[in-house]
């Protein structure tokens, strides 16, 4: 079979030639017309709560910043899975939601959340001026053009301190 086909291939070399432009010319054309929303977006749908308290060491942040955060965002709806990390002067708070849930949704219900998660939370003045800060979630919210527009959220997000 293989034998064959090299021969044909090798009596048309012309046949062979017009395929072969064909083909790159059909492999241009579509490169050029495939829209870029046609490479899915694995990523899961998840906030990301970012509470920075300066000079405390991990245990304390763990014990009174992440703990009583993660503990109130398990209960949210549609939540898969919760993961708390403390360092010194900071902790993340990943929540990650059930596939084919909406982004903003998903930042909604956090606030909320955090809302309820105040009260548990130690008051301080540099922590009632700073506060958790959600922060950028999911890739399913960016396209290629939205990553300009991302930063300045981000940024300006932090300068308005959202109180806790």
């Amino acid at each position: 079979m293989i034998e064959k086909i090299i021969e044909g291939s090798a009596r048309n070399k012309f046949l062979v030639f017009l395929m072969v432009i064909f083909l790159g010319a059909w492999g241009l054309w579509g490169l050029k017309n495939t829209p870029l929303d046609a490479i899915p977006d694995l990523s899961d749908v998840q906030v990301i709560v970012y509470t920075p308290w300066m000079g405390r060491n991990p245990t304390i942040i763990e014990d009174q910043i992440t703990y009583p955060i993660v503990t109130t965002m398990v209960s949210a709806p549609r939540v898969k899975s919760v993961r708390g990390f403390s360092d010194f002067g900071y902790s993340y708070v990943y929540i990650v939601f059930d596939d084919g849930t909406d982004i903003y949704w998903a930042r909604s219900r956090v606030l909320e959340y955090l809302n309820q998660a105040t009260s548990r939370l130690p008051v301080t003045d540099w922590l009632s001026s700073r506060t958790a800060i959600p922060l950028l979630s999911s890739a399913r919210a960016r396209s290629a053009g939205s990553a300009r527009r991302i930063r300045p959220w981000s940024r300006r997000r932090r300068s308005q301190a959202w109180s806790m």
